[in-house]
């Protein structure tokens, strides 16, 4: 039988890795798979569409999920996901306390389609009335200068985005020309210890779990995206791909939460992934569209409201037709 040839990029998580190394297969698939740095992996994918499967961001995903002659659609299998209220960084002298002293000041981050940025930007209009136009946005590299957006936007009329390509928002937030940094990794300045720059909200371990208790909201950063193309070929590829990398992840967490077989090398990680896979009703990684139904939805309409999504698209819309059909014995 000659099975069909795909390259699959991502970055090398333990979830992926029995599928990347061939110890689970995808029926009548064979892969090349490209291990990169997400930030490469994006962009190539994106401007040159250099592979058949891709890990994406999930705005860049949904910028061009929702274009109208779209060449690509997403599968519901999840690489990153994170909770992000730790991602706001303050200079204290702004003398910011609350979520609502955001109002009329200074916020940057990496990129307007930052996945983490545009959740909690939506949780700031939501549920602290800071719209997108209470707040003067910049955009800039995390912690060197020259960081670009990715995709075409539409950014929403009476917001202010102000590009700056000779700055990092570290740089800017040590010297206090921009009150918050909004980013998904801890700046520069931060891991530094510099005096003047802290966590707006140092307890983010406890909201988030408050969070996610009240609104079943578990923040997807990154997803899998494939080429139409071969789906239309080969309808057979989505699910196919869909089970491999569920068996791969089943097989991850199997290691994760038995102290015998657990290849991580801190104390009691079984003990708190048992503890989380509790608090997430027994997956504490849920792939699938139901699974992950309040996210999804939550994520679609803010990117849409955020000008990033063309549209406002429904979670079916992004999937294949069908992809999660059950299969019963």
């Amino acid at each position: 039988m000659t099975h069909l040839k795909l390259t699959i990029a991502t970055t090398d998580y333990d979830h992926f890795r029995d599928f990347r190394l061939g110890l689970v297969r995808a029926e009548g698939i064979d892969h090349t798979w490209l291990t990169l740095g997400h930030h490469e992996i994006f962009a190539r994918f994106t401007f040159n569409r250099e592979w058949e499967v891709s890990e994406l961001s999930f705005a860049k995903a949904m910028a061009q999920l929702t274009r109208a002659d779209s060449d690509i659609i997403a599968l519901p299998v999840i690489c990153s996901r994170l909770f992000r209220f730790s991602s706001f960084y303050v200079n204290k002298k702004s003398k910011i306390k609350t979520a609502e002293d955001l109002k009329g000041r200074k916020v940057g981050s990496p990129e307007w389609a930052h996945t983490a940025a545009v959740y909690m930007r939506g949780w700031l209009q939501d549920e602290h009335g800071v719209g997108l136009s209470d707040v003067h946005w910049y955009q800039a590299g995390a912690n060197e200068a020259g960081r670009v957006e990715k995709i075409e936007l539409n950014i929403p009329a009476g917001v202010t985005v102000t590009r700056i390509t000779d700055r990092s928002l570290s740089d800017m937030l040590a010297a206090g020309d921009i009150d918050c940094a909004l980013i998904a990794r801890p700046p520069d300045c931060f891991r530094q210890g510099h005096p003047d720059v802290v966590r707006l909200f140092p307890d983010y371990w406890a909201m988030e779990e408050a969070y996610y208790r009240r609104t079943k909201v578990w923040p997807i950063m990154h997803v899998i995206v494939m080429q139409k193309s071969v789906l239309d070929e080969n309808p057979w590829t989505a699910r196919n791909l869909y089970n491999a990398f569920v068996e791969s992840k089943r097989r991850s967490l199997e290691r994760l939460l038995d102290p015998a077989v657990s290849r991580y090398p801190l104390p009691w990680l079984p003990a708190y992934a048992r503890k989380m896979s509790g608090m997430f009703d027994g997956d504490p990684f849920p792939y699938g569209i139901e699974e992950n139904r309040p996210t999804l939805e939550q994520f679609l309409r803010y990117t849409y409201e955020q000008g990033i999504a063309k549209r406002h698209a429904k979670p079916e819309e992004i999937f294949p037709k069908g992809v999660m059909t059950p299969v019963r014995i």
